[in-house]
């Protein structure tokens, strides 16, 4: 029975600001794996968006159905704490063609929660019913509001609280990342106190944080009892994990590791099509921000990242990305 329920259960694409844009999205769907993606937050302050800054943030819009290339769907994302901006915003969102909202109280940036964003209201339950509540009146019915959130800011204190405050509010479905604020990314994330929020929920909850293996995944899954889950930093360390999950599921049967040459076909490609857009220097950039996230865990990629980290050329970088064996000899470990 347990076993039965481990194989099933959905993978979504969580949003990482400045980090999975479109493009992302589109390389990290193209296998079977995932089941939903979700944007890069809108900020929301105090006044409706017009379409352009909507469009700038999920191009996805332009397209029936909203989602990714390979037709994986793609929910939109919105962040702030005034309920009544919140509410046009969804509307307006709405007028667009999304097919969800999804409302950020997890976002754990100094910034953003200087600005009363993100993790900051969760020290204030109150407050996350009302965003979630204005949302859901907003949609009324028409698209599903969801919610993603943290253990609570500085503790854990809230937790429960916060999280029936979303299922008060309206919301179908909540993320929840197994940390405080305060502890940011440090591991370990606390998979057994999203169970905890679970039990005291009817709608369904999804597990998030540090599910970087498939061992992982079935720890989480064990621990938080939630079906489902959503992966974030591991699904760009290992852009073949929410695929190697699908097969375990499908077939019983483990997928051969990710080789460094999986890896950097990835940024390859990646390079290939933010080139079409942006400038060669910004390109350079972005490779290397991918890259440093595969370096979590795994020896091999932080061996090139250190090869890798100081050029400058964005042909010189691509052209390095798989280089031969006795070029590696100088970055080995003593």
């Amino acid at each position: 029975m347990v076993v039965n329920l481990l194989h099933k259960g959905k993978i979504g694409l969580a949003p990482m600001e400045g980090v999975i844009d479109a493009l992302t999205r589109d390389l990290l769907t193209r296998q079977a794996g995932f089941d939903w993606t979700v944007t890069e937050f809108v900020r929301v302050v105090d006044t409706r968006l017009p379409p352009r800054v909507f469009y700038k943030h999920c191009p996805e819009l332009t397209e029936r159905p909203v989602a990714t290339p390979s037709g994986v769907p793609v929910h939109l994302q919105l962040l702030g704490s005034d309920p009544r901006a919140l509410a046009e915003n969804a509307r307006q969102a709405l007028a667009l063609g999304a097919i969800s909202v999804d409302l950020n109280f997890g976002c754990p940036a100094k910034l953003v929660n200087r600005h009363d964003g993100g993790a900051s209201l969760l020290r204030q339950p109150d407050r996350v019913y009302q965003a979630v509540k204005a949302v859901a009146e907003a949609l009324d019915g028409a698209i599903p509001v969801t919610a993603k959130i943290r253990l609570g800011f500085a503790n854990r204190r809230l937790a429960v609280t916060c999280a029936q405050a979303t299922e008060a509010g309206g919301a179908a479905r909540l993320v929840v990342h197994g940390r405080t604020r305060d502890e940011g990314y440090r591991p370990p994330a606390h998979w057994e106190w999203i169970g905890k929020v679970r039990h005291h929920l009817s709608i369904p909850v999804v597990a998030n944080g540090d599910i970087w293996t498939l061992e992982d995944y079935w720890k989480a899954r064990t621990l938080s009892g939630c079906c489902d889950v959503m992966l974030g930093r591991s699904a760009l360390a290992d852009p073949w994990l929410a695929p190697r999950i699908r097969y375990w599921q499908q077939t019983g049967e483990r997928l051969a590791e990710t080789t460094w040459e999986m890896r950097a076909s990835v940024l390859q490609e990646y390079a290939a099509l933010q080139r079409q857009h942006l400038p060669d220097r910004v390109v350079v950039s972005l490779v290397k921000q991918w890259l440093a996230q595969m370096r979590q865990g795994n020896a091999e990629a932080d061996q090139h990242f250190q090869r890798l980290k100081r050029l400058t050329d964005l042909d010189a970088l691509l052209g390095s990305l798989t280089p031969s064996a006795s070029s590696l000899a100088a970055y080995e470990p003593a």
